[in-house]
């Protein structure tokens, strides 16, 4: 039925699974073209995860704007992106501070 299949889907969706918790740091990276997870998927988990979540630790959305479900294509691009989630991480150890 419907209803069965709702239920399973919601049972590992990831907007379904936000709940008033502290999470751990998080980049979401979305691409503006990704045919698969279209651009406000993510901007919506996010807002869930802002207006819900009880911790302080940061949460930032990027939206890739020539991006597609792979990530940035082409070698400068994808590098700039890895480079951010480097960035990123360094932030989150206290070695560095992102400027987005």
């Amino acid at each position: 039925t419907d209803k069965a299949a709702y239920d399973r889907i919601a049972s590992y969706a990831p907007y379904e699974q936000v709940e008033a918790k502290a999470y751990p740091p998080l980049l979401v990276i979305a691409g503006l073209t990704d045919p698969r997870v279209t651009y406000w998927e993510p901007a919506k988990w996010v807002a869930k995860l802002r207006a819900t979540k009880t911790g302080e630790q940061p949460l930032y959305l990027k939206t890739n704007m020539g991006a597609g479900h792979g990530g940035a294509s082409g070698r400068f691009d994808a590098l700039k992106e890895t480079g951010l989630s480097y960035a990123f991480a360094l932030e989150c150890m206290g070695s560095y501070v992102l400027d987005l």
